[in-house]
């Protein structure tokens, strides 16, 4: 039996069960739906305290690991990481510095995707990112602001990304654009409306053409106001100075 070492403090028993249970379901490949075993299985097998147990678990359940059934015991379950790092996002962001590494993050995934997103589009998918650009550049001469403006453009960026073929980067960035969209914009002008539609427009045709560089470069431009947007916050927080 591979006990948890009993003259640990508990917030370590835990941790160590935790910790034992993951490998053993990775050890065993245990997949989506298998049963594990009850609590009270568990307990017994590890030496573990009921307490420990429990939190054990709860914290796998978290992790999306383990499913407690009713009557039936511990089911194990493939975590969602698209869902985990949705739900932690909004705690991610305790500080400017915090909201600068987001942005950052959000810049490579796009910059870095948009390679993929080209070779792999379909000319349907091009097709339709077309159709979006066009009500894109309607909904933001009209307001650049207002929900169907920041819907479309979240559109439009998922729907590249959507490109690539992985489920993990569109999904990633749409949690992100989302994300920032609910960040308050500077004050919208005509002029701000007017190049909005212009880095879309470039943008869509650098993807029609096929012009993974061209397209790269337009990323960098669109992305690159969130980046400076972030530093702004950066700067204009003011840093606590420790002294007499």
């Amino acid at each position: 039996m591979d006990a948890v070492v009993s003259s640990s403090r508990p917030a370590t028993q835990v941790r160590e069960l935790a910790r034992k249970i993951r490998h053993r379901i990775q050890a065993e490949r245990l997949t989506d739906g298998s049963f594990f075993m009850t609590e009270a299985q568990l307990a017994a097998e590890y030496g573990a305290s009921r307490t420990v147990t429990r939190e054990a678990v709860s914290r796998l359940q978290a992790l999306g690991l383990l499913e407690g059934r009713k009557r039936k015991g511990l089911i194990v379950r493939c975590p969602d990481p698209l869902r985990l790092f949705q739900n932690s996002l909004p705690s991610l962001m305790t500080s400017p510095d915090d909201w600068r590494d987001l942005a950052q993050l959000r810049y490579a995934l796009e910059v870095g995707a948009i390679e993929l997103a080209i070779r792999a589009a379909t000319n349907e998918q091009i097709d339709r990112l077309g159709q979006i650009e066009q009500e894109l550049e309607q909904a933001v001469l009209q307001d650049q602001s207002s929900v169907r403006s920041i819907e479309l453009d979240v559109k439009f960026h998922s729907l590249i990304l959507e490109m690539t073929g992985s489920r993990l980067i569109a999904g990633m960035q749409q949690v992100l654009v989302q994300f920032f969209q609910t960040v308050p914009q500077s004050k919208p002008t005509l002029a701000s409306a007017e190049r909005i539609c212009w880095e879309h427009r470039e943008l869509l045709d650098a993807i029609r053409d096929r012009d993974v560089e061209r397209a790269r470069a337009m990323i960098r431009v669109q992305i690159r106001a969130t980046l400076d947007a972030a530093d702004q916050v950066v700067a204009s927080t003011p840093t606590t100075e420790t002294g007499e």
